[in-house]
């Protein structure tokens, strides 16, 4: 081989033969093992075969002799004759690059380096292991060599840095071995497994190497933080059972990487270990044993090390007590605080935290306020951390003007206090004063935080205050918090909920990184604007990028599917729910009833809601529901006895559902029995239900209970009062009616568009033109209604009934928007009241084009023929509606309409 390709340098000494390394200049060096060497302590003997066939490819080594040199390269594994002259000695040993050196003696030298150019007596076989079969046969070999003598190996399990390093390394020869080695023999993990710690502190003498520093806890503490937590476990048990004993810190190191990282099982591996090392009685690592054992959410053993601890102290309470409050049982936790006192502890400031907090959590008031006592009593009232809680809990108790009166008088406030206040202004329901007091932040000279804007952009998003959303976003972006993944949702929600959906899609797309909860978002932002397909769209999308849906995703979706009556993908919906595994998500049962019945299918409804594991009042809710929709009131009234019998408690939510079902069957008698299940248990109060009452009374007829329950009622909205104007309006007092109208008006209500399509209708059925026009036109004047196509569909009812169908027809030509099939309807009616044949024909014409297949024109025409006796008209019309491939029957709706009309067809 020609040595004018090589460079060769000089790297040891040994039984008067001298070794080089040397590397094709050709190929990158350092993509080699610059220390792979195979030496010979005997000058006589040439290196094996075998030997070159483990070099790498570009690796050449030159052995010089006294007499003669030999070149050996691992590309040809052959031995060839040359000349080369050793680099003087005053140059580096090794160059690796023209640019690069290292030296033998290096103070810098890895600690393996040494050992690794150190000429001893080896065997053979140490260096020369075989490929294939012959590698297989050395490994085997050293097993053997092993387990026949463990205390000729060193174990490096512990102490190694890179699964590179050996697991075993032979304290002679320094041959290594590796555990999970992809050469080791078949019957290695099973030996391995029967050699347990025992064996190892009874004598069988392997042995780990624990460095001084391991027994202090800083490896161990190290692996914890990185969550290497097996590791770090697996080292505290050689530290127990060896004679190192391992200090309290490396327990309170471990339990700490398991509450942090929710690690239940391995938790309870340190607890085993604290009891074999006799430390359970020490009170903190007990402590700690509880705060990890609630962190896992395992109450129960939480509850348990504390019961059996000899003392306990105030950590002890406070750990014990968070347990329970971030657990939600807070009542627990609250009787816990209140016992510690018994025992004689005063609380700290840490301890009135907690319990504020789960005061917040059950609303409890009273508790709250008793707390705000002994905090003013021990003097911790002007802490600003306790002051915020004070705050919060007020505000979740609903009592914001108690919240603002503290907030006002702290002597300390930062960023989490006027976040505080402004969330307990948003949850309540005082968007504007959040707003407000923002505003008040600023001129203080408080910056802001992205929990801040959260709660701002969703205030915004209940006013649909769309302006001061943006504004927001201005800022938002000012701050450096628009890549923030909460706030970039929330602000998709708020524009969304603004009726923006287009900003709020782009603002979407432009997100640099979304999460599951910026879909839900989006989706949401669709199916509240009644955008069902494009919901639908999304998520198809979301499923393409590979993100997986939660239960909030397929509960939005199955309420689009129900808007859209889109059967056929909630059925879709609810194959993807089984295959996700959610179907036992009462919450996700729940809608998926509410779609099937809102598509009319209420028997598929009832076998899911018969079937489902776990039901709520929500779940009955959604049944009873469908059933009323479905105009199925029996139904609904059965199973509302089938859930008092099953011990479900409704709310009132489920009383206006069966209350409206009622209402629809007339049936006054089971109204008033839930009138009176209502007043005991105290419902009468809420306004939803009084008004469900109201409506319910007056279309049973009984409009004087309907109006003697509206006059007692402690609050009224807009609502209540339509409800009570439609209750005039249907029982034909249009008098009634109107006087109410009028005093709504006078009590400072302001009238929305249904308000006037009750009063339309009721002046309709009255024949009081005069009054109904001066009504309809004080609806733009006076209060700024638009009129709806119903308001116009109210207009021509009444001007057709009074017989005016001239007036009516004008009055649907000159609508400032496209009448419908429904206004075209009611002048189609009006004209076969009046026996009106030719403003029939007109208006038929126009429904017939609006809704080509739809039977109830061909009928009412008909009749209008029939009863004027125009026999050559009639058989017209049954002509063209026979051409037009129109069915006679119109289902259950227009059952009745056809029967009157068959004669004719």
């Amino acid at each position: 081989m020609a040595m004018s390709t090589t460079t060769t340098t000089l790297i040891g000494r040994g039984g008067g033969g001298e070794v080089g390394l040397c590397f094709n200049p050709n190929d990158d060096p350092r993509h080699g093992s610059l220390f792979f060497l195979f030496l010979s302590a005997d000058p006589s003997s040439l290196p094996h075969r075998s030997l070159l066939l483990l070099c790498p490819p570009r690796l050449i080594i030159i052995l010089r002799r006294p007499t003669y040199d030999y070149a050996l390269s691992s590309s040809s594994a052959s031995l060839t004759c040359a000349t080369a002259l050793i680099p003087p000695r005053g140059r580096p040993r090794m160059d690796v690059t023209r640019k690069e050196a290292l030296w033998i003696n290096n103070r810098f030298n890895p600690h393996w380096v040494r050992a690794r150019l150190q000429f001893q007596q080896r065997k053979p076989s140490a260096f020369s292991t075989p490929r294939g079969s012959g590698r297989l046969v050395r490994m085997e070999q050293l097993w053997q060599e092993f387990f026949s003598d463990p205390s000729q190996w060193w174990d490096n399990r512990l102490t190694k840095k890179t699964p590179k390093h050996p697991d075993f390394k032979h304290k002679r020869t320094l041959e290594g071995l590796w555990v999970d080695g992809s050469l080791n023999p078949s019957w290695v993990k099973e030996k391995m497994a029967s050699m347990t710690l025992g064996h190892i502190q009874s004598g069988d003498g392997l042995r780990s190497r624990v460095p001084d520093s391991f027994c202090n806890g800083d490896k161990l503490s190290k692996l914890c933080e990185e969550g290497r937590l097996k590791e770090a476990l697996h080292m505290l048990e050689l530290m127990v059972q060896q004679t190192t004993k391992p200090p309290i810190h490396a327990y309170v190191c471990l339990l700490k990487g398991c509450s942090r990282r929710k690690a239940l099982a391995e938790g309870k591996q340190v607890h085993a270990l604290i009891v074999q090392s006799v430390l359970d009685s020490n009170i903190f690592l007990a402590n700690n044993l509880v705060r990890m054992y609630s962190k896992c959410g395992s109450v129960l053993h939480a509850h348990k090390v504390f019961s059996n601890m000899p003392q306990h102290d105030l950590y002890s309470w406070t750990a014990i007590i968070s347990a329970y409050a971030d657990r939600g049982e807070v009542e627990e936790a609250i009787n816990l605080f209140y016992q510690m006192q018994e025992t004689g502890l005063a609380p700290d400031k840490v301890l009135f935290v907690v319990v504020l907090k789960a005061c917040a959590t059950l609303a409890g008031l009273e508790q709250g306020r008793q707390l705000h006592s002994d905090i003013i009593k021990r003097g911790f009232q002007s802490d600003v951390i306790v002051g915020n809680t004070l705050v919060n809990m007020y505000a979740k108790c609903g009592c914001t003007e108690d919240a603002r009166e503290l907030f006002d008088n702290m002597r300390e406030r930062n960023v989490v206090s006027w976040t505080a206040m402004i969330a307990g202004y948003a949850q309540n329901g005082f968007g504007k004063e959040a707003l407000v007091l923002y505003e008040q932040m600023k001129q203080e000279g408080v910056q802001p935080d992205n929990v801040t804007f959260v709660l701002l952009l969703k205030a915004c998003a209940s006013l649909a205050a769309l302006e001061q959303g943006k504004q927001l976003h201005s800022e938002i972006i000012k701050c450096g918090f628009q890549s923030n993944v909460v706030v970039g949702s929330t602000l998709v929600d708020m524009y969304a909920k603004c009726g923006c959906t287009e900003d709020a899609r782009e603002l979407f797309d432009n997100m640099s990184e979304r999460n599951v909860v910026s879909w839900n978002a989006m989706i949401a932002g669709y199916a509240h604007n009644g955008l069902g397909k494009d919901a639908l769209a999304l998520y198809e999308q979301m499923i393409q990028e590979g993100l997986q849906p939660d239960n909030v995703t397929f509960v939005l979706l199955l309420k689009a599917c129900a808007s859209l009556t889109a059967l056929e993908q909630g059925r879709q919906l609810h194959c993807d729910i089984i295959k996700r595994g959610l179907q036992s998500d009462v919450v996700v049962g729940s809608t998926l009833v509410d779609m099937y019945a809102k598509c009319g299918c209420t028997e598929d409804a009832r076998e899911l809601f018969d079937n489902m594991s776990e039901r709520d009042v929500v779940s009955w809710n959604a049944m009873i529901a469908g059933y009323a929709q479905n105009g199925l009131g029996m139904d609904a009234l059965a199973l509302y006895e089938q859930m008092k019998q099953e011990g479900m408690q409704p709310n009132d939510v489920t009383f206006v559902l069966f209350l409206n079902a009622c209402a629809s069957l007339a049936a006054l008698e089971q109204g008033k029995q839930l009138h009176s299940e209502i007043i005991r248990r105290g419902l009468q109060s809420d306004v939803v239900v009084g008004n469900t009452l109201v409506d319910m009374y007056a279309k049973c007829g009984c409009t004087e209970d309907a109006r003697e329950l509206f006059d007692n009622m402690s609050e009224r909205n807009v609502v209540s009062w339509n409800a009570m104007i439609a209750g005039y309006a249907q029982n034909g007092l249009a008098q009634e009616a109107l006087a109410l109208f009028e005093q709504m008006q006078g009590e400072g209500t302001k009238p929305n568009e249904v308000t006037y399509i009750s009063v339309l209708s009721a002046c309709a059925h009255s024949g009081l033109v005069d009054q109904g026009r001066y009504v309809f036109d004080s609806m733009c004047k006076n209060h700024g209604v638009t009129p709806t196509k119903e308001h116009y569909a109210c207009m021509v009812d009444l001007l057709g009934r009074a017989g005016f169908l001239a007036d009516a027809e004008l009055f649907i030509n000159k609508m400032p928007i496209q009448p419908n099939s429904v206004v075209w309807m009611t002048l189609l009616g009006a004209a076969r009241n009046h026996g009106h044949a030719e403003i029939g024909r007109r208006a038929f014409d126009r429904v017939v084009k609006l809704e080509p297949k739809n039977a109830a024109p061909y009928v009412l025409l008909a009749n209008i023929y029939a009863g004027a006796g125009r026999k050559d008209e009639l058989a017209k019309i049954r002509n063209e509606m026979e051409e037009a491939g129109v069915k006679k029957c119109l289902g259950a709706a227009g059952s009745k309409l056809i029967t009157n009309c068959m004669p004719f067809l």
